[in-house]
């Protein structure tokens, strides 16, 4: 493993696999794995729909930025983020401080399909697939300064887990 990797960093709209990928990757390699969005959770005590409908997107943000500045000094980490964690450019540089930054990536109807029946997606609030069309034009370029990018609708889990690891430098 080469010695500045100190995490990797999954980025990615919602529905990409960052969770399922984060879980198998920690696995592997037997380090912690951190979902920014349940940090904000847990020491929120609230939902993410709750925090939305409370307090608005902005302060939703404001406490993301903080999680994964807070995350990103350790090591030894498989960092899951919200989809939205990218907007910031604060976020964007801690995340390429703190570690290898991977983005998923699946094409439009896939993601359509697999967000399909969650409810926990309150900027999916409505019509479902005219959000997530709108969300990914709107976000088009935000993921662009990751290191490596893969698209989940090519590549099982164990294929995209490979390569991140060889593109990482991390076996």
């Amino acid at each position: 493993m080469t010695a500045e990797l100190r995490n990797i960093v999954l980025i990615g709209f919602m529905g990409t696999g960052k969770t399922t990928v984060g879980l198998a990757l920690s696995e592997k390699l037997g380090w912690t794995f951190v979902d920014t969005d349940q940090r904000i959770v847990e020491r929120e005590a609230r939902s993410i729909p709750e925090l939305f409908e409370q307090e608005g997107e902005a302060y939703f943000r404001d406490a993301e930025s903080a999680v994964l500045e807070e995350v990103l000094a350790g090591e030894r980490q498989i960092v899951s983020t919200g989809g939205g964690s990218v907007l910031r450019p604060l976020n964007r540089e801690t995340m390429l401080r703190g570690g290898f930054v991977v983005a998923l990536t699946a094409p439009a109807d896939a993601l359509i399909e697999r967000l399909r029946g969650d409810a926990n997606r309150p900027l999916l609030a409505g019509d479902k697939e005219e959000r997530v069309r709108l969300l990914l034009k709107e976000r088009k370029n935000a993921y662009d300064f990751a290191s490596l990018t893969v698209d989940t609708s090519k590549l099982g889990v164990a294929e995209t887990v490979e390569t991140i690891l060889r593109e990482a430098g991390a076996r």
